[in-house]
Parts: C-alpha cells; structure tokens; sequence
C-alpha cells in the first residue's frame, strides 16, 4: 500500500513510526527540510521538501498512485487544500486533520460532498477520552468497543489492595463480576497474563468488561472514587472548548483558567456554562483562591508537557480527587508513572489509532473480519482490536481450548447479541459475534490473523 503523509509534527511522525514499521510504502512531504531529513534518516521513507499543496510537489510524490494520501499539517485550511488537490490527482483515499470547530461541524459535507475518507480531530478525540475518564472516575483510562457494549479499563493497584499479591486463578475470591484481566505493566514490562501471574502492587491492569461488571469490579477490588461533579480546566485550548461543552451534558460543572485576554472573551461566549478566570492557572495562591482543594478534578491542558505534569501533582498534594494531564512526549511516560498522576492523555496516539485501522480495513479489501476497532494501549505496546466473525472466520463452532492463537495474544471478549461474554476454553466463536483481542506486538488486520497456522 502506497500512502503519502503531508506534515512532519507530532501526528505525522507518529504515523510514519507506524506505518513504516508495518511495511507501508511511504513518502512524507513537509517544508521543513531538517525535519525531512531527520525522518528519512531514522526510517524506510522516502521525503520530499515543500509545501504540501502544491501541485509539483505532490506529482514527485507520486499522490496518482497513492493508496492514501493524510494530510497533518498544522493548518487545517493546508490539510483540506492538499487532499482535495491530492484528490484530483488520482489519489484514491484522502485523510485530513481537522480541529477548527467550525470546520469540525462540516466534517459530513467534506466526507460527502467532497469525497474525503476522514477527517480526524486530535483535539476532539483527547476531549473524548478525558471525558470518559472524568465519568468512570475509578479508571485512568477507558476505551470502548461495539458501541460501548464492552469497555477496556486501565487501573493502578496500590500497595495492599485487595488485588495486591493475588494470582489471576484466584480472582473469583475477590469478584464474582465477568471481567478478565488482559494486560498488565509492571515497571516497564509489559505482560499478556495466564491465570498463573500474580498481581502486585504498582501493577498497571488492563481489564476487559461491560460497564455494569467492570463497575461492580472496581468496588469489590477497593477502586472506590465519589462521581466528580466539579472539574477546573487549565488552558484555553480547542481541547478544552470540546471537553467543557461535553462535561456541560452530564451535568458536570467546569471552572477554565486561560491568561490570554481575548481567548477568555471567546471562551466565555462559546461555553455559557462555564465559569471563565482570566488569569494564571498554574499559580498556587490563584488557584487555592478559586477552590481547587473543593474540586473534584484537575485537568491541565497548557502547551507544555512539563507545566502539566506539574499542575496535576499539586492539584493531587492540595487534595484534588483527580488529577489528567495532557502529555505529548512518549518518553515522559515512565515518569509520569513513578509520580502518581492519575491520568494522562496525548491526542496524537488517539487519532493515530484511528488511522491505522482505517488503513488496515483498506488494506483488507473493507472485508467484515477486518479490523472495526483499534486502540493502542499500554504505552503503545498493546493493541487491543474489534473484529466480527464472518463465514470465512477459521475455527468457528469449536471450543477455544481446541484452537491455538498466537503467542502473546487473547481473546479477551465475545459479544453476541446483547450478551457479553468473558470467553472460557468451552466457548466459541460464531458468525455475526464481535470479538476483542489483546495483541502485543503483532499487527492484526484480519481475524483470522489471531490464529496459528498449523503446518
């Protein structure tokens, strides 16, 4: 598959470390020739220096045999312009990041009338992701799979909880809920567990559930946390504009620090549910003055990973039942570990999770056993994807302790029907269920990838 990527920051490195690695054939297009360089040095690409609109440009890049043509620049009018001009060029399939709002509200139009294959919203999709952790506030992060009929939830065990020192064979002393533990991170390993792994504290779980289980699962286990109902926002950003409007729905009350007079102005037309404090939310004595020890939540969203690391420990030292910070560079992560921050949340791997599954159902020729839901989870490491099976699915109607997966991989949920199912070696696999398989470092673009060949 040939795709050509158009800006070089942190979305589009993300992706050409992806997509290089999966054996894509890839030319990446950016103005800035250093960054060019440096990514044609550290993988399999080709580069091109330019503007990634213009005509000559993408003709040397080849867009007339493009499979995929994604557009991530830092201008949304650049991303739309490259894509359509990509487009008329030949390119079969054109991706565009877009995160203006009110470009945002035009996303069915531009996929409609226009012909693009997505339009992806880093901003959107990290406000997303927040609230969902601000609603189930036990978990540090949640992902949702077949419309929200099964979820993945990642936990911290602390020092002598009920998990602590508890092997997984055990686990129905703790809860009788329907949930399997599917991945865990100990310090910087990463584990797929047997009912034979023991659980220690600091472990970082990853459990596989409905939302009734996984809820009744975190009170049995002592993951007990009172629903938020106030949140302060630090930074003004587009983020915080999608997450205060969504917060609003529920309920949720949401207090936003931004120093920049004029976006203040803005912010306060836009969201007139908000309370909008003009003035420096990383300042202590500010922040003590507006009540922060009586929040239930902090979110920081400033543009540096540092500051936000930092305002979400204070807001943990002065009391704050939860603290996320928005963190963009993946080498920050094993320290933000160590420190004890509840949650974090970095909008490039959310929307290149997006991306990849796209390409992978393309790739699959839109098959129905092709990948219907992607999410990249422990530090990228583990890929926890949806499928459904289909008539050509391998091994269906046979006990799943007859059939042999792949090494470091599971299946970690079945949904039939209405129904649920935490998959024992007497279950099987029929056509119409949706299944969620926990993968570490294979890549699955069809079903029938799970499974071993036997020669």
């Amino acid at each position: 598959m040939n795709i050509v990527i158009i800006g070089l920051g942190k979305v589009g490195q993300m992706l050409t470390h992806y997509l290089s690695n999966e054996g894509y054939n890839i030319v990446v297009i950016d103005q800035n020739s250093q960054k060019v360089e440096n990514v044609v040095n550290q993988y399999d690409v080709l580069g091109i220096s330019g503007n990634g609109a213009n005509f000559q440009v993408l003709q040397e890049a080849g867009v007339d045999k493009a499979n995929v043509v994604i557009s991530v620049t830092t201008s949304d009018e650049l991303n739309i312009l490259s894509c359509l001009l990509a487009k008329q060029l030949g390119a079969k399939h054109i991706i565009a990041r877009v995160r203006n709002p009110d470009y945002s509200l035009q996303s069915e139009i531009l996929k409609n009338k226009l012909g693009f294959s997505m339009i992806i919203n880093p901003e959107l999709e990290a406000a997303n992701d927040i609230r969902r952790t601000i609603l189930f506030a036990s978990a540090m992060r949640i992902d949702t799979f077949a419309k929200g009929k099964v979820e993945i939830i990642e936990l911290r065990i602390c020092n002598g909880m009920k998990l602590d020192s508890i092997a997984l064979s055990q686990l129905s002393s703790v809860t009788k809920s329907q949930v399997l533990i599917c991945a865990v991170k100990r310090n910087d390993k990463v584990m797929i567990p047997d009912g034979d792994f023991i659980l220690k504290g600091q472990d970082h779980i990853y459990v596989v559930g409905s939302h009734k289980d996984l809820t009744k699962f975190c009170l049995d286990a002592g993951f007990v946390s009172e629903k938020i109902k106030h949140v302060m926002i630090i930074g003004g950003s587009k983020i915080t504009y999608y997450l205060a409007r969504q917060l609003a729905v529920h309920g949720i009350k949401t207090k936003i620090f931004e120093r920049n007079h004029e976006r203040c102005i803005q912010l306060s037309e836009q969201l007139p549910y908000s309370v909008i404090i003009e003035g420096d939310g990383s300042d202590e004595n500010i922040l003590m003055e507006e009540g922060v020890n009586r929040s239930d939540a902090l979110v920081s969203l400033t543009g540096l990973d540092e500051e936000n690391i930092v305002l979400a420990l204070v807001a943990k030292q002065l009391g704050v039942k939860k603290s996320i910070a928005k963190v963009n560079r993946m080498n920050l992560n094993g320290v933000i570990d160590q420190l004890g921050i509840d949650s974090i949340v970095d909008p490039k791997v959310l929307v290149t999770s997006q991306i990849i599954r796209y390409l992978r159902v393309k790739e699959n020729h839109d098959r129905s056993s092709s990948v219907q839901t992607l999410y990249k989870i422990v530090n990228e490491e583990v890929e926890a994807v949806e499928f459904i099976v289909d008539e050509k699915t391998k091994y269906c109607n046979i006990p799943l302790a007859q059939v042999k997966t792949k090494k470091d991989l599971l299946i970690g949920g079945i949904i039939r029907q209405n129904q649920t199912i935490i998959p024992n070696g007497q279950d099987v696999l029929n056509v119409g269920d949706r299944i969620i398989v926990i993968a570490y470092h294979t890549p699955l673009k069809d079903i029938n990838d799970i499974f071993e060949e036997i020669h």
